[in-house]
């Protein structure tokens, strides 16, 4: 028997956008849905036809494919994708209910199909503060956390020793309890069983029937060295046990890493900002820094120096996280300090070293000088007034 034209199906023309497409199927999916036409086997192949023609026509190239070439564009050795069938392997039951709750949203039908097998446990979040030191030379380190573990005495069951869980009465192990509303077939969690399609009569007195009790574990984290704020380390296997015997979540450890009172951190580069006698920067000479290894390093500082100049230190940064390259590198920021708590012969030798000082010892100065002098020329008038 030949097909109809998937158009004519759903009562279109073959110009229809996506929205007219859209809203044809969808008052022809609630006309001839099963849940609204019990034991009506016609209804139900009119519901899987208008479900086939909207899963050919909303697709741009299921449906180009079948402007060209018709419904042999999906039979067997035909030019379409797929060669035969255009939804690939599956149920066709399946297929059509997935199309319907895509359009519908999942309140609608369908609800059927659902199962409560093994559930996958909760993810746990761990929030770790470290020290920049522990940062570079990474770390081994305990972390106490309270989490749920199944319980031994019913061994998560939720039972007591000697019983088992039974079939929930109201949902027959479905985990769901379907009610007619109007025209719609509505579908929600069995408040009876909250969704796990079984009931317990006798409840373990350890855990109260939920098997599992919470308790603080202890883990050992290795924190390697170069991480950052933000990062995070993922354990599998050491979130919480899942229901039913499912597979147990996994445990995230999100890094915070703590300011430092000397270094501030740049990624991979460090920055140390360091006093600087105004002798030394005058004359050049060197200091002394701490680096984030906790040893030494000298430093030359330039005759003439400033402060905000900075001098680097290549590898004396964070180390790389992936163990690849020498790392970041390290900044003194040099910050020239003007002496203070001076002696009256002090004072004197600076006013002897300004009055013989000229220009060519403060150029920043005399540049700063002259560029203010030519913005008041600027704001004066031909008469040497400044204009109201």
């Amino acid at each position: 028997m030949s097909k109809q034209d998937y158009y004519e199906v759903l009562g279109v023309s073959k110009d229809v956008d996506a929205k007219a497409l859209k809203s044809a199927y969808r008052k022809l999916a609630l006309k001839y849905h099963p849940d609204q036409n019990p034991g009506d086997d016609a209804a139900e192949a009119k519901f899987k036809e208008v479900g086939e023609a909207y899963a050919i026509l909303s697709d741009p190239e299921k449906r180009a494919a079948y402007d060209r070439f018709g419904h042999a564009a999906f039979e067997g050795g035909g030019a379409g994708p797929g060669g035969g069938n255009p939804f690939g392997q599956g149920d066709p039951g399946d297929i059509f209910e997935n199309i319907f709750s895509q359009v519908f949203g999942g309140g609608f039908g369908g609800g059927g199909r659902r199962r409560n097998g093994p559930a996958r446990g909760n993810d746990l979040r761990y929030d770790l503060e470290i020290a920049l030191e522990d940062a570079f030379t990474g770390k081994d380190t305990e972390i106490t956390l309270p989490t749920a573990v199944d319980c031994d005495t019913c061994d998560g069951s939720g039972a007591e020793p000697g019983t088992s869980p039974e079939t929930c009465p109201t949902c027959q192990g479905a985990g769901r309890v379907r009610a007619q509303q109007g025209f719609f077939t509505m579908e929600r969690t069995c408040a009876r069983c909250s969704g796990r399609g079984k009931v317990i009569p006798h409840p373990c007195k350890t855990c109260g029937g939920a098997g599992q009790v919470r308790e603080d574990r202890t883990l050992q984290v290795k924190i390697p060295a170069g991480v950052e704020s933000g990062m995070r380390i993922r354990l599998a296997g050491e979130g919480e046990p899942g229901m039913n015997g499912g597979p147990k979540g996994d445990l995230y450890i999100f890094i915070d890493v703590s300011e430092h009172d000397i270094f501030e951190r740049d990624g991979p580069n460090l920055y140390c900002p360091a006093p600087v006698p105004m002798v030394t920067a005058a004359l050049g000479g060197e200091i002394e820094i701490p680096t984030i290894d906790g040893g030494r390093a000298r430093v030359t500082v330039p005759e003439g120096a400033q402060t905000g100049r900075k001098l680097r230190l290549r590898g004396k940064g964070m180390p790389s996280l992936r163990g690849s390259g020498h790392g970041g590198d390290l900044f003194v920021e040099m910050i020239v300090e003007t002496p203070r708590n001076l002696s009256a012969r002090q004072k004197e030798l600076l006013r002897e070293f300004c009055e013989c000082s000229g220009a060519d010892c403060n150029p920043e100065s005399e540049g700063f000088l002259g560029r203010v002098k030519k913005f008041w020329d600027g704001m004066t008038g031909e008469d040497g007034q400044r204009p109201n």
